[in-house]
């Protein structure tokens, strides 16, 4: 006789019996809230038989397998609560037979496939919630019938096709949700026609159209929350928007392409809690009105583009959370009446433009959690104030001019996980106090002026797994154990009197204990050392001497980032510089992503490579090219100008290069036209001049491993620049050493010792050169079609040098009138790519022998231009060509 059964919210598990799918009388069945509750349910007649039933709940529980198709024959039906389990297959037609069905819930789970039409007969149906699934296809268009539903929640599916027009026919609709779709098209001006809504969630689609719309939703009277961030609206936000109804809870438009002012109406709206207009294009300064909204919890204006002073009167919002301006244009310093903000518990200023001391009230925000103000102009020093943030967990003031100590008393705070100071000028010792951070999970102290020795704290701290103290004046010992385990080369670097961790190329630490047995031990080391010394300063002086003879450059060229002001640039403005990432701004595509023409909000036209942070080896990429070109200084090589990195993306913002690269010069229809044979002289010694720089002059030695043409690019002067440091690698020993390269470069570029050894050395980089060589003079590819079997494109020049070059030497070449002597000029060029490419290492001359052989040749071949043309007067000469291409890296 039983009718009623209530398990609900317990902690109940396992597989529910199946007699109690099997009651005659049974009416109600409430499972719900279990969560351990278990197995598929009995889909057979003669197990599932509840004639009765009219409620069954067993939402939040472990329930699989398909929805139970006994179902179909409980007439009575009118609640139906299955979600948040991990049911799967189609929403069942079946449904549609349940007349007395008020109420549908199969949220959460994994149904997929289309939403039936035929669940438009339901005619009683109030509630209607499928969201959290994988369905797909469009609204069927019948719902315009469903004139008693109240609830139509799709949220997060897949779900097609152009905005439902009817949805604003349905008088009774109070909640929509059908955020996180694929809907396209514009929003129906009828929307909230009706005036029933109380909650519009349309975020996270691909609407599109202005925001006018709106005005018919101002007569929804109890409307409480607003959504239609994430979407494609443009214009500006419509003055209306003031007059939407005084019961508004939440309004969030953020990540759109809006554009203009923020109205000044929006202070009508005194009910808000949150506003969200973030990655917008709204510019013009922050109105002094919104200061008026005392309801206020979040506000959210974040990666748009306003400008001026901070209001004052924003340190009026007692209820106010959280603050998060950053990545706009905003000036001036930061308001000293934020420190009034009681409730604060996340302020980023970050990337602005303000300038000034930080007021010491802000560090009086004992609620404060987070704060960001990293990438301004911020000055002076910071506060003992400070130590009273004793809720805060995450501080980041990189990259402003902040300057002295740094304040002891940020040893209080113990909460602290996350502490940036990099890129500013602090200086002083590493204070004991921060040995109680014991927390800390990251410690970024770079590019300061910090002095002293590293403490030896660091190595305790347990949780600590991100530190980076380089490019410091740090001296001493590297401590050993905890973090100092795995750190790298990288987070300690620029600190030259560092010693110890010897795994990373430290010298070692000088023992302080002397014995008189030991003496002359000591002076035979001193003695060597003085030798050394006086060695080194002899080689630099031959090095800088013989450097000056040659009119090489030492010094940063023109335009070269100053690594002690260098900041990031943010994800918003890579999007805006790249019009979001357009294909007609795309320049190509490589191993690890692709690369965009952008210009940035300062005018200055860039190449964008954008890392494809699904592969494995991307983020590697990422860090190899900043740790390789960050310390470059050379006019051939790339030059990084900023970079973008977080958890979820990264890029790298280059230089812009005009003129494309030498693959396309060589092997594209549109620029079949020759170079001349000068220009590719000049273009191999730049190359070369490179890679020198790269394996002997560079502060670490630099394997390129990936050298290819496509990785040659042209600046508007046509010079040649090496680019895409990826799969570089640093070497530390003599010319013998190698290191291992879990991932080669380009096919037909690599040497043979990688099949054999998977090892790379600075002569794995000669041959991947002169295979280019090679490739230059006779216009083939070294994967051309015609190299099969035994035959390679060095095999092939091989057998015709040096009689028959006239064979293989690349048509264009020839066409070059000042090519009168063959084997003055093709011969011994000829001959470099064929040493260079020798099969094994030993063979392969130096790239620094290459520059010496290169500037002979080209000299020899200057000279003989002059006395063939006496009309040059002794200057030689070349065809001046220019290509419509584009800056591939």
């Amino acid at each position: 006789m039983l009718q009623t059964l209530v398990l609900q919210v317990n902690q109940l598990s396992g597989v529910v019996p199946q007699s109690i799918f099997n009651m005659s009388t049974l009416q109600n069945l409430y499972l719900g809230g279990n969560y351990n509750l278990s197995g598929p349910i009995p889909s057979s007649n003669k197990s599932f038989n509840l004639p009765m039933l009219q409620i069954i709940a067993l939402q939040l529980n472990s329930f699989t397998g398909r929805i139970p198709p006994g179902l179909a024959e409980c007439q009575y039906l009118q609640v139906l609560s299955l979600a948040g389990n991990s049911f799967v297959g189609p929403v069942p037609t079946w449904l549609a037979k349940l007349q007395q069905l008020a109420l549908i819930e199969l949220a959460d789970n994994k149904l997929d496939g289309p939403i039936p039409s035929s669940l438009s007969n339901l005619t009683n149906l109030a509630g209607l919630d499928l969201s959290f699934g994988n369905l797909m296809g469009e609204v069927p268009p019948e719902f315009g019938q469903l004139n008693q539903l109240q609830v139509l929640a799709l949220s997060n599916n897949q779900m097609t096709g152009p905005f439902p027009s009817f949805l604003g026919n349905l008088s009774e609709l109070s909640i929509l949700q059908l955020e996180r779709n694929l809907f396209t098209g514009s929003v129906p001006m009828n929307l909230g026609s009706t005036g029933s809504f109380r909650s519009v969630m349309l975020g996270g689609n691909y609407l599109q159209g202005d925001l006018n719309f709106l005005s018919s939703l101002s007569n929804c009277r109890q409307l409480y929350n607003l959504d239609v961030g994430v979407n494609l609206f443009t214009g500006g936000i419509p003055d209306f928007i003031g007059n939407l109804s005084s019961q508004l809870n939440i309004l969030s438009a953020g990540r759109n392409q809006l554009t203009g002012g923020l109205p000044a109406t929006l202070s009508n709206l005194s009910t808000l809690s949150m506003i969200d207009f973030s990655e917008n294009q709204l510019g013009g300064s922050i109105p002094k009105s919104i200061t008026m909204m005392d309801n206020l919890i979040v506000m959210y204006l974040y990666g748009n583009r306003f400008s001026g002073p901070i209001p004052e009167q924003l340190g009026m919002h007692g209820n106010l959370a959280q603050l998060v301006l950053h990545d706009n244009q905003l000036s001036g310093s930061i308001p000293d009446g934020i420190g009034n903000l009681s409730t604060l518990t996340h302020l980023d200023l970050s990337q602005n433009q303000l300038t000034s001391t930080v007021p010491a009230s802000l560090f009086h925000l004992e609620s404060l959690v987070q704060l960001d103000l990293y990438q301004n102009s911020l000055n002076g020093s910071l506060p003992p104030e400070i130590g009273s943030l004793q809720q805060i967990g995450i501080i980041d003031l990189s990259s402003n001019t902040f300057a002295s100590s740094l304040p002891v008393t940020f040893g209080r705070l113990r909460a602290l996980i996350n502490l940036n100071l990099s890129h500013n000028s602090f200086n002083g010792s590493v204070p004991d106090s921060y040995g109680s951070l014991t927390s800390l999970k990251a410690l970024d102290l770079s590019y300061n002026d910090l002095s002293g020795t590293i403490p030896g704290y660091l190595a305790t701290f347990t949780d600590l797994a991100i530190l980076n103290l380089s490019f410091n004046n740090l001296h001493g010992q590297i401590p050993a154990g905890g973090v100092f385990a795995n750190i790298t080369l990288e987070s300690l670097i620029g600190n030259s009197a560092l010693c110890g961790a010897s795994r990373l190329g430290f010298l070692p630490c000088r023992s302080n204990h002397h014995h008189s047995s030991n003496n002359g031990r000591i002076l035979i080391f001193s003695i060597l050392a003085s030798v050394i010394l006086v060695g080194a300063v002899a080689t630099c002086l031959y090095m800088l001497l013989r450097k000056k003879s040659k009119g090489q450059e030492l010094v940063a060229s023109a335009g070269m980032i100053d690594m002690n002001s260098y900041t990031l640039v943010s994800y918003h403005e890579i999007v805006r510089a790249t019009d979001n990432f357009s294909e007609s701004n795309l320049l190509g595509a490589g191993g690890f992503g692709k690369v965009y023409k952008g210009q940035l909000s300062d005018g200055l036209v860039v190449a964008i490579k954008v890392l494809n942070m699904q592969l494995e080896q991307a983020s590697r990429s990422f860090e190899a090219e900043c740790r390789v070109l960050r310390m470059a200084r050379h006019r051939n090589l790339i030059k990084i100008l900023n970079s973008c990195s977080n958890m979820d993306f990264k890029a790298l913002v280059l230089q812009y290069m005009p003129n494309g690269n030498l693959e396309t010069w060589l092997h594209s229809t549109e620029s079949r036209q020759s170079l001349g044979f000068q220009k590719t002289l000049d273009i191999l010694l730049d190359v070369s001049i490179a890679m020198e720089y790269l394996h002997y002059q560079h502060c670490e030695i630099v394997l390129h491993c990936d050298l290819k043409p496509s990785n040659v690019l042209f600046d508007e002067n046509m010079t040649a620049h090496v680019a895409d440091f990826g799969l570089a690698k640093l070497l530390f020993g003599d010319d013998t050493s190698a290191v291992s390269v879990s991932m080669p470069g380009a096919i037909g570029y690599m040497a043979p010792e990688f099949g054999y050894s998977g090892k790379a050395s600075r002569k794995s980089d000669v041959f991947s050169y002169g295979v280019i060589l090679l490739e230059i003079l006779t216009g083939k590819k070294p994967t051309d079609s015609m190299f099969v079997g035994q035959l390679s494109l060095k095999q092939w020049v091989n057998q015709a040098f040096p009689g028959g070059l006239c064979d293989v030497v690349d048509e264009r070449l020839l066409q070059d009138p000042s090519i009168r002597f063959m084997d003055n000029f093709l011969v011994p060029i000829f001959e470099l790519g064929l040493v260079c490419t020798s099969d094994t290492p030993d063979q392969r001359l130096t790239m620094s022998d290459v520059v010496v052989a290169l500037n002979r040749i080209k000299r020899n071949y200057v000279s003989s231009t002059a006395v063939a043309d006496p009309a040059s007067n002794g200057h030689s000469t070349h065809n001046g060509v220019t290509l419509k291409g584009s800056s591939v890296g």
